[in-house]
């Protein structure tokens, strides 16, 4: 029986545009790419439909389109007035930046060193915000246009407005066509979240009935799934200042995201063990390839199998259905059912392990009406059962209880040479200098590719290892773009709309596609600009595989500075954020095992919060080590088992500061301060290793000995209760000690047997 095959209450009453718009914004949270894409693509075309009525050149109508691509992409802050005066200020920059390529156009010398110090500035001006990082966007980007188009002085009044009435599309697509608040954004992104639960609940009903040569399959499908949900939570995170209307409410929601999010993991690692012949690894979630072992077949057929499989669908109603009177007094009717699992009420007669999906059923069905109160407000209260009754009451009393805490101020960042954007930027004018020079010697008319591809290649990176990865990819896309290119080409020939036509949909493809993989966006940038080769007269198969040769130099020059000048090695920013990432892990487990034990309450959330982002930049920086191309495959599966343990320290991390986070408010559990203790050695062991990967510090040796729950209560561990608070966290102080310790071997931390 397959879940995708019933029809839950409810299911006939979701129209298909509803189920296709649940899919997308699953798919891109938020609708982030989707926007971008469109509104760069409208303000394209708006540009061109102007100056075509203006009768302008087709050089004038490519630089145009570059320039309202430019004044579109550049500009990233989140408030729509901010947006306005950046925009405002960015159209004298690409003035100015137009007028100085046309003077300097035949001016080799002064133009070349012109252009250095201009992508210095251009990098150097990130320090100052979103707003320095598209002004020099929009000058360096401008002055490549006017490169690319060959501007002349005699042009340079028609350039000027064609400038203008780019930013004027730019403005009219941004702020008329595709507008885009803070508190809009923040919206889809909740639609978001709640369609990648759902299809995080699904993929875990497909666990529960795969057969067990189908399981490895089945488990892969939940891990992505569950790391999908977790990447839109951060999103919500990053959006949540600006989208709500204060901060108390910022982190009601923070708060129920987490919940929700953690009761779904929860319940993800029950449903493992439910088909485990033994309890699951938690890594098992966190680790790609990991296989569940001893897959168990699955058990014969029974009532409380079915109840389990029609309840995971029921749940998935619960998070995807809207709230208002349509959705009946059934809904309410399963929501009361699930949420009575909490209290241990109608648990189907089963194996224990089975059992203990319901009571996840259950607590996830809590998080979902948290979740749905704090993004919805007050829901009808008519249908409540005694169990629901007291579900909204403990979540009454929590969302009474968060306060908003002071924020802490930011770490100062290191001056001179040593501030990231002034290493960047003098990297990358070192790079380009060797580009502009090997250029010339490849084309003394289009080196600036070379150029262009050095400056990317530093975009968004932060160490050699970073750049080589970003720079392959850069050249593999446009090595493919330059076969598409070469076919679109001869197709196109002199159709003029058609070719911008095909120009719109990959400027489309590349906007949509840019977050997801660097080579497939360098494919169709490159495929674009056989198409602007062709509509300006100058396309040739010499001119495409030039592109080619350009690529590759920048790349390589890129590479070169920055392993030669300031460099920034792979192990030693990894390194870096891997000491970050443990110290933020040691924030939260002392935070909560205090708190757990009775100390004064502490903002949890925000260092559970802390946790996730500096979790995030590791993931990001390790990349150049766990790519495919790298030829030390220990190395990298080294580094993919690291940072796999520490989603896993993560998660528990994140448990035990959401339940620490009842104690004040839940009438039935209480403060157990034996579990000080017990998070001791935790943090201790936590503080050895971040000690020893930082080098810096006295290293000291990782404590083992009795389990966790030996030291607390023998037996607890094989028969949990849910009503103490000891009960909901030893299993994840247990996990958390166990994968702690397990850090230690790929990280040669020294181990020393604590004496029983």
């Amino acid at each position: 029986m397959s879940t995708a095959g019933r029809a839950g209450p409810g299911t006939a009453g979701r129209s298909l545009p509803a189920e296709v718009r649940g899919r997308l914004a699953a798919a891109d949270p938020g609708l982030l790419r989707l926007t971008a894409g469109l509104r760069t693509v409208l303000a394209i075309t708006l540009t061109l439909v102007v100056l075509a009525a203006l009768r302008l050149d087709v050089s004038h109508l490519v630089a145009g389109a570059i320039a309202a691509m430019v004044a579109t992409f550049a500009i990233r802050e989140k408030g729509l007035a901010q947006q306005a005066v950046t925009l405002a200020l960015g159209l004298p920059v690409a003035l100015a930046s137009m007028s100085l390529g046309a003077l300097l156009n035949q001016r080799v010398v002064i133009g070349d060193l012109f252009f250095v110090a201009l992508i210095f500035c251009a990098v150097y001006s990130r320090r100052f915000g979103d707003r320095g990082t598209a002004l020099g966007l929009i000058g360096f980007q401008i002055y490549f246009a006017s490169l690319f188009v060959h501007a002349t002085v005699p042009m340079l009044p028609e350039l000027y407005v064609v400038i203008t009435v780019a930013f004027g599309g730019a403005a009219l697509a941004r702020f008329v066509l595709v507008p885009q608040t803070p508190a809009g954004v923040l919206d889809r992104l909740r639609r978001a979240f709640r369609g990648r639960f759902a299809q995080l609940v699904a993929a875990q009903a497909e666990l529960l009935e795969a057969e067990p040569d189908e399981v490895d399959k089945a488990v892969e499908e939940v891990r992505v799934r569950t790391a999908r949900l977790h990447e839109t939570a951060l999103l919500i995170q990053g959006r949540l200042e600006d989208g709500t209307s204060d901060e108390a409410v910022a982190r009601l929601v923070q708060r129920r995201i987490a919940d929700a999010e953690i009761a779904a993991e929860r319940l993800g690692l029950m449903l493992l063990t439910a088909r485990s012949a033994r309890r699951a690894d938690t890594l098992t979630l966190h680790l790609p390839g990991a296989h569940l072992p001893s897959a168990a077949p699955l058990p014969v057929r029974d009532q409380a199998l079915d109840q389990l499989l029609l309840d995971l669908e029921a749940l998935r109603l619960l998070v995807l259905r809207p709230p208002g009177p349509r959705s009946g007094t059934a809904l309410s009717q399963v929501r009361n059912r699930l949420l009575g699992y909490r209290e241990e009420e109608n648990l189907p007669l089963a194996e224990p392990a089975v059992q203990d999906v319901f009571r996840g059923v259950g607590e996830a069905a809590r998080a979902v009406m948290g979740l749905r109160i704090a993004l919805d407000g007050p829901q009808d209260e008519s249908d409540d059962t005694p169990a629901t009754a007291r579900s909204r009451e403990e979540l009454d009393a929590e969302d009474a209880a968060i306060e908003v805490a002071e924020e802490e101020g930011g770490t100062e960042e290191p001056g001179g040479l040593h501030r990231p954007t002034t290493r960047a930027a003098v990297q990358v004018a070192v790079g380009s200098s060797l580009a502009i020079v090997g250029g010339e010697f490849l084309s003394a008319q289009r080196w600036y590719w070379a150029v262009l591809t050095c400056w990317i290649v530093f975009l968004n990176t932060a160490s050699t290892g970073e750049i080589l990865v970003k720079g392959y990819r850069r050249l593999l896309g446009t090595v493919l773009g330059v076969v598409a290119g070469i076919g679109l080409a001869g197709l196109v020939g002199h159709h003029t709309w058609t070719a911008f036509a095909l120009v719109l949909l990959f400027v489309f493809a590349m906007f949509y596609s840019a977050p997801l993989s660097y080579t497939l966006m360098s494919f169709f940038v490159t495929a674009m600009l056989g198409l602007l080769y062709t509509l300006l007269n100058t396309y040739s198969l010499d001119v495409l595989v030039l592109r080619i040769g350009e690529t590759a130099l920048g790349a390589v020059c890129g590479v070169i500075a920055a392993a030669v000048v300031l460099p920034v090695h792979t192990d030693r920013r990894t390194d870096e954020l891997l000491v970050t990432t443990l110290d933020r892990l040691a924030d939260v487990t002392r935070a909560a095992a205090d708190q757990l034990s009775g100390a004064p309450p502490a903002d949890l959330v925000e260092k559970a919060r802390d946790l996730d982002q500096a979790l995030a930049d590791l993931r990001a920086a390790v990349q150049p080590l766990t790519h495919p191309i790298t030829p030390l495959r220990s190395r990298r599966d080294t580094a993919r088992y690291v940072v796999a343990l520490l989603e896993t320290c993560a998660y528990h991390a994140r448990s035990l500061a959401a339940t620490a986070e009842l104690l004040p408010t839940h009438p039935a559990i209480a403060a157990d301060p034996r579990l000080r203790g017990a998070g001791r050695r935790i943090v201790h062991n936590i503080e050895a290793i971040a000690a020893q990967v930082d080098g810096e510090r006295p290293a000291g040796e990782i404590e083992t000995g009795p389990s966790i729950a030996a030291m607390l209560e023998p037996g607890t561990l094989r028969a949990p209760r849910y009503g103490r608070v000891t009960d909901r966290v030893l299993r994840h102080l247990q996990r958390l000690d166990e994968a702690v310790t397990g850090l230690a071997r790929p990280l040669d931390v020294p181990v020393r047997p604590r004496p029983v």
